[in-house]
């Protein structure tokens, strides 16, 4: 059996990796929190200013968009990876990471001329170690990601399509769903395809005509609200992406506490049995020196 102080110094240990893990868990719940109300906001305005865009495009209108505009051969391609800078939180880089290798295997075999950008230290350093190189890399955007950064990366993308130097934009990212559920999936956010990207029934279309007038015209409206729903777009799957980031360290953490309990658990009894043992053992070694003396 086990030696009495090695059991000891050894729980020792793992409580003081409990503490780590505890403190990591109620520090991603926090964040998870935060970024849990600035997602549910922009999923309100992702999904009104979309609705807004599908009504628009039931309304008879003559009109049209560069970003609308599906090209007839895709020549070039982006994809945009989504990760986290830090790891120890289950599988979420690894299910993106594997999720964005065969949508890159693809683009490869199917455009002549295809991209890759990465975001995120995780998928940075994954590319790396398969020695795939990356066009552009970003480190920046954390769990509280900022419009205006995002901004800035989608009128890239704007201005690159609308000159034809982009044809198809494709984002792996991890969505979420709920707190029980988030998805590692690959979007195409470039072309848009449809006015807003939504269904919308002939009542619908009906009941849109009267609803709007345009001023100063149509046009000028969708040269607005056709690249802000893009940039929305595009701004939601980093919303999500850092959701999930948090939704799953919380969870891996706490099953590390969890398993952390259980060990110690196991090794306090260990414990107890070795020093009960040793115990037993040094009284036994007492009455036989009594004994001795006696003789």
């Amino acid at each position: 059996m086990a030696k009495a102080r090695a059991l000891d110094k050894r729980r020792k240990s793992i409580r003081n990796i409990r503490k780590i893990t505890r403190t990591m868990e109620l520090i991603a719940t926090a964040r998870f929190k935060k970024a849990m109300d600035r997602a549910s906001a922009a999923t309100a305005y992702t999904n009104r200013i979309t609705a807004l865009v599908a009504e628009l495009a039931t309304a008879g209108l003559e009109v049209s968009h560069p970003l609308l505009v599906a090209r007839n051969e895709t020549k070039s391609a982006a994809l945009l990876v989504l990760t986290g800078n830090r790891g120890l939180c289950g599988g979420y880089n690894s299910n993106v990471i594997r999720m964005a290798l065969v949508r890159w295997k693809e683009l490869q075999e199917t455009v002549p001329s295809a991209r890759l950008e990465l975001s995120g230290k995780r998928g940075i350093s994954a590319f790396k170690y398969r020695h795939i190189a990356a066009e552009r890399t970003f480190t920046q955007f954390e769990d509280k990601v900022r419009f205006d950064e995002v901004d800035e990366l989608a009128g890239g993308y704007l201005e690159d399509y609308i000159t034809g130097r982009l044809d198809r934009l494709d984002v792996a990212y991890t969505k979420f769903d709920s707190i029980a559920r988030q998805a590692a999936v690959v979007e195409t956010l470039l072309p848009l395809g449809s006015l807003g990207g939504t269904d919308v029934t002939a009542d619908t279309a009906k009941r849109v005509g009267p609803q709007y007038e345009f001023l100063p015209s149509a046009e000028s409206i969708l040269e607005e609200v056709v690249p802000t729903s893009f940039k929305v777009k595009l701004f939601k799957c980093f919303l999500d992406a850092a959701v999930s980031e948090q939704v799953a360290r919380m969870v891996a953490m706490k099953a590390a506490t969890e398993n952390a309990d259980k060990i110690i658990k196991h090794l306090t009894m260990t414990y107890n049995r070795a020093r009960q043992s040793q115990i037993t053992g040094e009284i036994m070694e007492v009455l036989g020196g009594v004994e001795a003396l006696k003789g």
